[in-house]
């Protein structure tokens, strides 16, 4: 009897075992009833019917990363690239999730990959690297219209790589190359052609400069032979003054006399050294005459 009750009361903890059920944070549990749907478990502690319920599924509200492969896509210009990315989903009704498909996960990442080779045949092989926000735009909005009837969110689509065909490739290449060439050459032109405009401006500063200081130069030896002119025939006035006065004043006349008589007499002189031919006047004794004929001059003067 002791064995028979041991044994229900083991039986009964058993029972209670597998009816608790802990749901961790972030996470949902579809129970079933005999098969059939009965009830979502959100986090926290929970007892089933033993027996009759059970955890059909069970999801996590975290957001998942589900990676597309690559896959052949062909662009509008007939070019095939190869194409992945990554889908970014999250589970907001586990009910639907459970029983609106059967595989949430795989139905997503082939969807995405019908809508990548939709869009990436709408435009030219130069606009998909271009435009990959738009492409990436696009895919989740095909995507998650279908998603709202599983219970998933498609949050974004990121593309991963474009591949394009080897030949391409180095058609491209060859292409990027070309026009770093190009704007090499148009970056020199430039230079050069600022180069010399550079050089004929500093040129022509140059002559304006140089024409200006020959102006100036010109200016400054006007300016000083018309002063030393002014200089010259002030001094020259200023002597005849003093000449006048000098014969103006007493015992002048007699001065002047004897400084002629000195001057004609000391000029015959030096005529006779430095010469040796010698003028005389036709009458010597008329020199005394000749003076005072100059003194009679220089009284009218005065």
């Amino acid at each position: 009897m002791l064995i028979v009750a041991m044994s229900f009361a083991g039986l009964v903890l058993l029972l209670l075992l597998m009816s608790v059920t802990v749901v961790p944070q972030q996470s949902a549990y579809i129970v079933e009833r005999l098969g059939k749907y009965s009830r979502t478990l959100e986090a926290g502690f929970h007892i089933l019917v033993p027996l009759i319920d059970r955890v059909g599924y069970k999801f996590s509200f975290k957001e998942e990363v589900i990676d597309t492969p690559a896959q052949p896509c062909i662009t509008k210009d007939n070019v095939t690239v190869h194409v992945d990315g990554l889908v970014y989903i999250k589970v907001n009704d586990p009910r639907l999730a459970a029983y609106g498909i059967s595989n949430y996960r795989t139905a997503a990442t082939q969807l995405a990959q019908t809508s990548l080779r939709s869009s990436i045949g709408k435009i030219t092989l130069d606009k998909t690297f271009e435009e990959r926000e738009v492409i990436n735009s696009e895919v989740v909005k095909a995507v998650d219209e279908a998603a709202m009837g599983w219970g998933v969110k498609v949050l974004r689509f990121e593309i991963k790589d474009i591949a394009p065909p080897e030949s391409v490739k180095n058609a491209m290449e060859a292409q990027m190359t070309a026009e770093r060439e190009k704007r090499a050459q148009i970056a020199l032109a430039e230079g050069q052609k600022q180069s010399a405009i550079n050089i004929s401006e500093g040129q022509k500063q140059q002559a304006i400069n140089i024409s200006e200081g020959d102006k100036q130069r010109q200016i400054n030896e006007a300016e000083g032979r018309a002063k030393q002119i002014e200089l010259v025939a002030a001094a020259t006035a200023g002597g005849i003054r003093q000449v006048a006065e000098a014969l103006g004043a007493e015992g002048g006349l007699t001065a002047a006399n004897l400084r002629v008589a000195e001057q004609y007499v000391d000029a015959f002189g030096k005529m006779a050294k430095e010469s040796t031919t010698m003028l005389i006047p036709q009458n010597v004794a008329d020199v005394a005459g000749m003076i005072a004929t100059a003194m009679q001059t220089i009284k009218k003067t005065g």
